[in-house]
């Protein structure tokens, strides 16, 4: 980890809600005025749609264990891993886009699904941000955590996690319900291996509970709003945490361990940003003494 240039990652599964919170983390950086390089996390896959689309056939043949985006078959663990060092040390790294759809594509005049050249990260910005599957994630060949000054889980309980990504998937992507179960089972190996883990090496873990019945999500039809959800926030140190500033800001918020304080769902976006801009300014103060 570096005091000079800090790295920080929000992590979290397909589906899990990171891009909510990556809009907490927008709202801190331009109001504190900060200047930031963003990093998606499926910049760092190592296929294109269509040469992922070959090698999860290809995987699956013979019955064999599919390889998926969650592990390191799919991944460029050791790149992620060499630009959150790089950046560390000195302010840059290489970086590059993926091209999600047709919007994104065309000012590169590329398909959708393809990726833009790698590039530098230009000099003078103030901290980096990762926002994707794997900002805590370990592997044989690469410890991407150990170079994350700030990590942050976004883990929704599983059975609300694949709710929202068969809700986005079928809605937004088009595909049926059937392929987006067929994904989930495909990726549970991977899963379990490197998705999960990383919460176990966060700084601090957001975890939305929703309060209505889940107990089936391949049926459910709609995904529970915030306010039918509590959030469970947890502080690998309660010494970094203000509690009592928090109860008395949050109104329904409680704690339930020494270390978690839940908070109503409609108080996500305030809790994250109450919580993170301390800890956020604190890095940068201590980079640029």
């Amino acid at each position: 980890m570096s005091q000079k240039h800090p790295v920080i990652a929000v992590t979290g599964s397909s589906g899990a809600g990171t891009s909510t919170v990556k809009t907490s983390f927008e709202h801190i950086f331009q109001r504190e005025r900060l200047n930031v390089a963003v990093v998606e996390g499926d910049s760092f896959h190592r296929y294109d749609r269509e040469s992922m689309k070959q090698a999860v056939e290809e995987s699956e043949k013979g019955g064999g264990r599919p390889i998926s985006h969650f592990g390191p078959e799919a991944n460029e663990f050791e790149k992620l891993e060499e630009l959150f060092r790089s950046y560390g040390q000195s302010g840059s790294g290489e970086i590059r886009l993926y091209l999600h759809n047709e919007q994104e594509a065309q000012p590169y005049n590329q398909k959708p699904g393809t990726f833009t050249p790698w590039k530098s990260i230009q000099p003078g910005t103030d901290l980096l941000f990762y926002e994707g599957l794997h900002g805590g994630v370990k592997s044989d060949t690469a410890d991407v955590s150990q170079y994350v000054d700030l990590l942050v889980g976004v883990v929704p309980i599983v059975n609300l996690e694949w709710i929202q990504k068969i809700y986005r998937d079928t809605a937004a992507r088009g595909y049926s319900a059937e392929a987006v179960t067929h994904t989930i089972l495909r990726r549970m190996h991977d899963y379990v291996h490197y998705i999960t883990p990383q919460f176990s090496r966060t700084h601090v873990n957001f975890q939305r509970v929703p309060t209505v019945d889940t107990s089936n999500p391949f049926i459910a039809r709609d995904i529970p709003t915030l306010d039918e959800s509590m959030v469970v926030i947890r502080f690998r140190d309660h010494r970094g945490a203000d509690f009592p500033y928090l109860l008395n800001m949050i109104s329904g918020s409680f704690m339930s361990r020494p270390n978690t304080i839940v908070v109503p769902g409609g108080k996500m976006g305030m809790a994250i940003e109450l919580i993170l801009t301390p800890l956020i300014l604190d890095l940068v103060a201590k980079s640029k003494k």
